[in-house]
This record gives C-alpha cells, sequence and structure tokens, in this order.
C-alpha cells in the first residue's frame, strides 16, 4: 500500500490531497514529492504509533465487525448500518446514504463496497475509482474502551474473581468471545475458561448468530450481578 502511494504522479497526489482538504493545497504541500513524503509520514504513524498497540487495536476491530455482523442478522441493513457514522442510514431498495452533502448518487454497480472501522473517533470515506469505495467509522463506544474499563462490583469481584466478574457483568447483552476479549484485554484461552465455568454454573448461555457463537447472562447470572452490586 505505501508502494502505491510513493508510486502517485504528482499532479495526482496534490489533487488527491486537496480534495481531502477540501480546498487549495498549503504552499509548504505544493511539491512534486509530495506523494514520497506522504508515504514516508504514513509509515512513520504505523512504526511509532499504532504497531506497538496493534494486537490490541485489531481486537477491538475484530469484535466490531463481529458486533456488525449480528446486528445485520438481527435486524437487517438499517440495523448494522444506521448511527454507523454521522449521516449514515440505509434507505432501502439498494440505497445507502453516506452523508448529509448535497451530492449526486453515485452507482457503484460492480465495486466492492468495504466497511472499514477504526480505532480514533473518526470517520471519512475513501474511493479508488471505479475498482473500490470505503467507508470508514469508529468502532463502537463500548468496544473501544477495552482494557479494564469495565466496572465490576466488589462483592461480586470477592466472590468468583475480578476477571471472571468482568465477563459476567458484560454479558447483560450477547457477545461473542473475540468481543470479550476486546472489551476486557484478557487473552483468549483465560475468558474461554470463564465462560465454560459460567456456564457450567448455570450463569451464562450460549447460542449462534451466523458464524459466531454469542453468550449472555442468565436469569440467576442477573441476579448474582445486580446482587453484587
Amino acid at each position: 500500500e505505501l508502494a502505491r502511494v510513493r508510486a502517485a504522479p504528482p499532479d495526482r497526489a496534490r489533487a488527491d490531497l486537496a480534495v481531502a482538504l477540501g480546498g487549495p493545497l498549503p504552499a509548504a504541500l505544493d511539491r512534486d514529492d509530495l506523494a514520497e513524503r506522504a508515504a514516508d509520514a504514513v509509515e512513520w504513524v504505523w512504526t511509532q504509533t499504532v504497531l506497538p498497540d496493534w494486537p490490541r487495536r485489531r481486537r477491538i476491530l475484530e469484535a466490531d465487525v463481529v458486533a456488525r455482523t449480528a446486528q445485520l442478522g438481527r435486524a437487517g441493513w438499517a440495523g448494522a448500518l444506521n448511527g454507523m457514522r454521522p449521516g449514515v442510514r440505509w434507505l432501502g431498495d439498494s440505497r445507502l446514504q453516506i452523508n448529509t452533502y448535497e451530492n449526486p448518487p453515485r452507482e457503484l454497480d460492480r465495486a466492492q463496497l468495504l466497511f472499514i472501522p477504526v480505532t480514533p473517533d473518526r470517520s471519512w470515506v475513501c474511493w479508488d475509482i471505479p475498482h473500490r469505495y470505503g467507508l470508514v467509522y469508529p468502532c463502537s463506544g463500548v468496544l473501544a474502551e477495552a482494557g479494564g474499563s469495565v466496572p465490576v462490583p466488589a462483592a461480586l469481584g470477592a466472590l468468583i474473581g475480578p476477571a471472571r466478574a468482568a465477563v459476567l457483568v458484560l454479558l447483560a447483552s450477547p457477545l461473542s468471545t473475540t468481543q470479550l476479549v476486546a472489551l476486557t484485554g484478557q487473552g483468549l484461552g483465560s475468558v474461554g475458561r470463564h465462560l465454560r465455568i459460567l456456564l457450567d454454573a448455570g450463569l451464562v448461555r450460549r447460542r449462534r448468530a451466523g458464524r459466531s457463537v454469542l453468550y449472555f447472562r442468565t436469569e440467576a447470572g442477573d441476579v448474582l450481578v445486580h446482587g453484587a452490586g
């Protein structure tokens, strides 16, 4: 991907960046080596700021995909896409509104339409006409707040352990193992062990949704969480 950026002709690089900025380029960016310098900047950001935290970010992104897929199965395209980013809503009849601008509609025909989650709270549209279009959207807030941010009642943590209690608290709504890993910051093996124990104790149940297995609290699990809280 960086090689494609570096290979962009100077005029194409300037034109693309002007579209992204929504206006003329500042003088400092109006240069023939713009594509090369942009690729250098992207490579630095990836290497220095994203790569060290990539395993956690990837778990969050995968969890969001699982959640959107489950919404698609339950409520169709409208349930999966409405609210994905400001201005996005499913209009029916194979029509998707992607923003609130008065732009003419675009017929994608055989092009790919990609939905791309990101961990920053930002959103934008990208394209490689006529082959691919991308709708970049921020992950669901609850998924993005991973790594120990789940409030666990102290009494419940003392009873079954704080890590297992965090899993049980989150299962107020159906979640997959991948989502639980992203939300708790725990390893896949640890989450799996907690789920087996909670299943054996009758505190959670599971059901299949498409390719995912979703776990959720039973009435007994609800009583335990609410009583401890």
